[in-house]
């Protein structure tokens, strides 16, 4: 009862004082490649992440050693580490994060396991041009949030005074890594709604390279924003597919029709893939 009590002040606290956590190194043993490294952050309103061989196998669906990865809204690292499992250490592993106090712990993540992966964590957003915007959370702790042009913002109302940069993906890449573009093959989006604008941003990205593309299709987004998503996916020449969680023996739906899509309420994820 005294830890629940407890547990349940620090929650209190995260979500109206803004502070900075640090962070505790777990362990993991997998089958695929012996023991792996992960830091969690001790921010109290977020649950630890568990790596395991069933999320590995998962990415390994989608991504083979040596290849160039991209995790747009990387968090701290829990879809990023998988993926670079999977690229390995002759891959190249982007994870773009703008939130600055997720960002230092996706920098430790990035740290670690470095016989097995090769991870760049990139302290920006992904945007169609290059311009700086207000971080913006609905809790102190900056868990969770999303980039905004002004204070007035859907993401909450804790707002950090330094500014946060986002640029165009195509450019960047052609400037920082030119010579891992030819082996881009997976991107994965998760930007607090803002999925289908990243994927129109990259979309010479996608028609060059076609990579496989993860995103989210979010729970406030109405009909409208929501067949634009599959529109543009399919644009691409895609299938698109529902899928339960980041597991390998998780449910698996092939979407269709955009109609398939719309009977979901609440945030899902899919991937779409290049048809064959």
């Amino acid at each position: 009862m005294l830890n629940y009590i407890k547990k349940s002040i620090q929650r209190k606290i995260a979500r109206r004082i803004t502070k900075e956590y640090g962070h505790v190194i777990d362990t993991f043993h997998l089958k695929s490649c012996g023991d792996i490294e992960f830091a969690n952050w001790k921010n109290p309103l977020v649950t630890p992440v568990k790596i395991d061989d069933a999320m590995v196998a998962f990415f390994q669906q989608f991504i083979k050693p040596g290849d160039l990865v991209i995790d747009i809204g990387s968090n701290i690292g829990d879809t990023t580490v998988p993926m670079a499992i999977c690229a390995g250490k002759s891959g190249c592993t982007l994870g773009f994060d703008p939130n600055p106090f997720v960002y230092n712990i996706l920098k430790v993540n990035a740290s670690l396991n470095q016989d097995k992966t090769a991870i760049f964590p990139i302290n920006m957003a992904i945007t169609d041009q290059e311009e700086a915007f207000y971080f913006i959370s609905s809790e102190a702790s900056f868990g969770n949030g999303g980039i905004s042009k002004t204070k007035d913002s859907i993401h909450g109302n804790f707002v950090l005074e330094n500014k946060i940069k986002g640029v165009p993906l195509k450019p960047y890449l052609e400037t920082h890594f030119p010579d891992k573009l030819s082996k881009l093959t997976f991107i994965k989006i998760d930007a607090e709604g803002y999925d289908k604008d990243i994927i129109k941003s990259i979309q010479e990205l996608i028609l060059l390279y076609k990579p496989t593309i993860i995103a989210e299709c979010f729970v406030n987004h109405n009909h409208q924003e929501k067949t634009e998503l599959y529109d543009i996916l399919k644009s691409f020449n895609y299938d698109i597919f529902y899928f339960e969680d980041f597991k390998i023996d998780a449910a698996v739906k092939h979407l269709q029709k955009v109609d398939d899509l719309l009977k979901y309420k609440d945030t899902i994820n899919i991937y779409a893939l290049p048809k064959r």
